[in-house]
């Protein structure tokens, strides 16, 4: 006698659906912030420029002192003089590269002022709308390694009514991307290998479809996972910028633990494993037919082998 015939059973019909299977993760998006530029100018912060987190071209104003602009621009060699007639040095031609980027200077780059650096300060000046001195002043201008670039200001010492004195770090580079990762357990971590599908929402509603990445243990035994753009490709492509600058965003996840599969589905408790092997189902008439499964999730599988409609067994006890 079959173990089903002894144990009762019931029945169900083969029907068409879809199966899948998720678990909802918190996932935390941040900016590494790394220090890039040093304030060396004085006095008090009268107005911010520019927003947390955002791309900033050579010239841009990032915050003004005593109502003058303090200006961006690209360079290895930090501020650390004032830049005046007859100076030479790194730090010139940077701001040459500046003045010529800006349409004010037309010359060589000789790191050298004389009178066309001077004149094309000048225009420069004007253009700020401060006295043209044709000197620059120490700390008009901050220079950074990397432009354009997402810049941040250090809120710690650079906010409106601040008072300076020289020497704050004051702005902050931030990579092309945020980082994305997944505090997890030991178990949550071992149901995300490297590839794992994971959604994440964004602060605005849509979806970011990645992968997990790297696993990465702290020294208190908690796991980040870490989650990239599929194809090694960005996660929020081209919508980064909703991620706030400065601090952490806490944002849902997804992790796809089976993709949605369509196909013909039976409870998994009404499939039998034959004694070649095989795997089957029992029809009313309790025969075995031998299918094939192609998903399970959650207590159903997707199956081929037998027609939609087809009845077949489920043991007792089992919720169909």
């Amino acid at each position: 006698m079959e173990p089903l015939e002894s144990t009762g059973g019931t029945y169900v019909s083969v029907v068409r659906g879809v199966i899948s299977e998720s678990v909802s993760l918190n996932a935390v998006a941040a900016w590494p912030e790394i220090l890039a530029g040093i304030n060396q100018t004085s006095g008090i912060v009268t107005s911010i420029e520019i927003e947390p987190g955002e791309e900033v071209a050579p010239g841009a104003t990032l915050f003004t002192v005593a109502l003058r602009p303090v200006v961006i621009a690209q360079g290895e060699v930090p501020m650390f003089r004032e830049i005046a007639d007859g100076a030479v040095g790194g730090d010139v031609g940077q701001l040459q590269v500046l003045l010529k980027e800006l349409g004010h200077y037309r010359d060589i780059i000789d790191a050298r002022v004389g009178p066309r650096t001077t004149a094309a300060i000048r225009r420069w000046q004007g253009e700020l709308g401060v006295e043209k001195t044709g000197v620059v002043e120490l700390g008009d201008v901050v220079f950074v390694p990397h432009l354009p670039s997402r810049i941040a200001l250090n809120p710690e010492f650079i906010h409106r009514g601040a008072s300076l004195t020289g020497g704050e770090e004051a702005v902050f580079s931030l990579p092309p991307v945020p980082v994305f990762r997944i505090p997890a357990t030991e178990a949550q971590a071992s149901i995300m290998p490297s590839g794992t599908t994971i959604e994440v929402t964004s602060p605005s509603g849509r979806v970011w479809r990645g992968v997990a990445g790297e696993q990465k243990r702290a020294e208190d035994d908690s796991i980040s996972v870490f989650v990239a753009g599929q194809g090694g490709s960005s996660l929020c492509a081209d919508a980064c910028g909703e991620v706030p600058a400065g601090e952490e965003s806490t944002l849902l996840s997804r992790v796809v633990l089976v993709p949605e599969v369509e196909g013909l589905l039976v409870p998994s408790s009404a499939l039998v494993t034959t004694a070649d092997g095989e795997t089957a189902v029992i029809g009313v008439d309790g025969e075995r037919t031998a299918v094939k499964v192609t998903a399970s999730a959650k207590g159903m599988s997707v199956i081929s082998g037998v027609p939609e409609g087809t009845r077949v067994r489920v043991p007792a006890g089992s919720s169909p």
